[in-house]
């Protein structure tokens, strides 16, 4: 290596640049600031923005304090509690309490029985509606802060990518050199584009569209008639409600349900089967307008409502990539892939994949081992989070065609986030316990990327299983109700679910985890449960 170069590796070069500066990229930047890499942050755009993906789930929130530990980064801390975030972060954001889910038939009236709720118990946490421009801000600057270097409003057009690094040219001329690039932006993922990544067409069973805004005046669903006769446990205003019907679903994500709210705003968002709902000539608000002139008990949410920002609308959301891992670069986030905002998993996948490439970038800032041998997992852990949640969505979408159905697949869903929570809760207190890393790298040792281990390869079975009946009911060659009488006898044989939680029982439409059934969950643990996951009751 000549002069010339040496001058450029100490004086320019990065060690890792990162596209995109939301959650995923801020984050990541970060945690590598904070131990010692040179990292650059590029974005096309500006803080503060608007951003939707407002929903924390407890394994996101757990996810953020293992990395806020392991990575010696305690102002990540805040955003794995509602708490936190208000006092921390932003007084913007809102609670969640509850994931509730509200049934509709077209032209019928709603019936008081076919709701779900899954209730997080604030004795054990309470999760957060984001105000996403003021946390993506927060952890963009909080980067800066610890040593990044950020470059806003700059737009990339050409990247180069070989064995001696990465050449990126902005709009503007200019060329930045790093080791490492990791691609966290989005759709239009200028990694993906430039080599050609994206899946054509996707592998994504489901099929999806969205529109949405943020709106004020929005009647929380609980003082609607249509909710009078719901006895559910906690207020569908403090949580993150689902309106689900064949063909789709709609969120109401409200940022004024706690005492001492500042914020009057409320996310809403319709997702959509576009086979089913094909797009119109419509404006986004006016298909939304239509919508609810076709669902008037859903309707009564909005009487008052009115929007505060444009309304966006899309095509297909689905999208996926051959690979994500290549010669010194990496796909994170929205780069790698999406299906849908169902479930609130982006948030979760995102932390799970920066979680896993951070340890990586920074042994191989210290040992100059970029090879992409080294980031391999990566690859195969976002292609697992991908179709876990594939299966999950295109599932529940085929079960809103039938309450019983729907009902059904919910168990499936509560299956893949209470277990994959307490293997995670168990590494993170195992990890305080003597901060060893091997402990959380260990997490990484799975049949079932995407699905820790120990009951990741039986969750993982039965979500397949319930995929592929579901596909049975699609192609009409089994009824919908025998499909749901199916997947609760399988949920019930899977013996890696505790059964104080009866999850295979039709009957247990909302779930709340108190201390009482939380003891009953431990006793049998310790005494009843396979011995492959005693250690997750430990």
């Amino acid at each position: 290596m000549n002069t010339m170069d040496n001058e450029l590796r100490d004086d320019k070069r990065y060690d890792v640049a990162i596209l995109g500066a939301g959650m995923a990229g801020g984050t990541l930047a970060a945690v590598l600031a904070r131990n010692g890499v040179k990292v650059l942050v590029i974005d096309a755009g500006v803080h503060p923005r608007f951003a939707v993906g407002e929903s924390t789930i407890p394994y996101t929130s757990t996810m953020t304090k293992v990395i806020a530990e392991r990575y010696q980064v305690p102002e990540i801390a805040p955003l794995a509690s509602f708490r936190g975030i208000q006092d921390k972060i932003s007084p913007m954001s809102g609670r969640k309490q509850n994931f509730g889910f509200v049934y509709h038939r077209e032209g019928k009236p709603q019936d008081p029985e076919q709701i779900n709720q899954l209730v997080i118990p604030e004795w054990q946490r309470t999760e957060s509606h984001l105000f996403r421009q003021d946390t993506d801000a927060y952890l963009f600057n909080l980067a800066v802060s610890y040593g990044a270097e950020g470059r806003l409003a700059t737009r990339i057009q050409d990247i180069d990518a070989g064995a001696d690094g990465v050449v990126l040219r902005s709009d503007r001329g200019e060329e930045f050199h790093a080791e490492y690039l990791v691609d966290g932006s989005g759709f239009r993922s200028p990694v993906a584009e430039k080599f050609g990544l994206r899946e054509e067409p996707t592998r994504a069973r489901h099929h999806s569209r969205t529109l949405f805004t943020h709106m004020v005046g929005v009647t929380p669903f609980d003082d609607a008639e249509a909710a009078a006769a719901h006895k559910q446990p906690s207020p569908w205003h403090n949580g993150t409600l689902h309106h689900v019907f064949e063909g789709g679903w709609l969120w109401v994500i409200p940022f004024d349900n706690h005492e001492g709210a500042l914020s009057t705003l409320c996310s809403v968002g319709l997702t959509v089967d576009e086979r089913v709902f094909p797009k119109s000539d419509q404006s986004p608000q006016e298909e939304f307008e239509a919508f609810l002139a076709r669902f008037p008990q859903i309707a009564e949410q909005f009487t008052d409502a009115r929007a505060v920002r444009p309304w966006v609308g899309t095509g297909r959301l689905q999208y996926s990539a051959t690979r994500t891992v290549g010669e010194r670069y990496c796909l994170t986030a929205h780069a790698a892939g999406f299906i849908d905002a169902l479930y609130s998993r982006g948030l979760t996948n995102t932390f799970e994949v920066v979680n896993s490439l951070a340890w990586r970038l920074i042994e191989a800032s210290r040992d100059g081992d970029w090879s992409t041998e080294r980031f391999a997992y990566i690859d195969s852990l976002q292609q697992g989070l991908y179709d876990v949640h594939d299966d999950l969505v295109y599932s529940s979408f085929v079960g809103f065609r039938d309450y019983e159905l729907w009902n059904a697949v919910s168990r499936v869903w509560k299956a893949t986030s209470i277990m994959p929570t307490m293997t995670l809760e168990r590494a993170y207190r195992a990890f305080l316990e003597n901060r060893d890393d091997q402990v959380l790298r260990d997490l990484e040792k799975s049949e079932t990327p995407g699905l820790a281990a120990p009951a990741g390869r039986d969750i993982s079975q039965l979500l397949t299983f319930t995929r592929e009946l579901c596909q049975q009911v699609e192609a009409g060659t089994v009824p919908s109700g025998q499909a749901a009488q199916e997947i609760l006898a399988r949920v019930r044989e899977t013996e890696v679910l505790p059964a104080p939680f009866e999850l295979g029982a039709s009957d247990n439409r909302c779930f709340e985890a108190t201390p009482e059934l939380m003891q009953r969950a431990l006793e049998w643990g310790r005494n009843e449960a396979p011995e492959r996951i005693k250690s997750l009751f430990g």
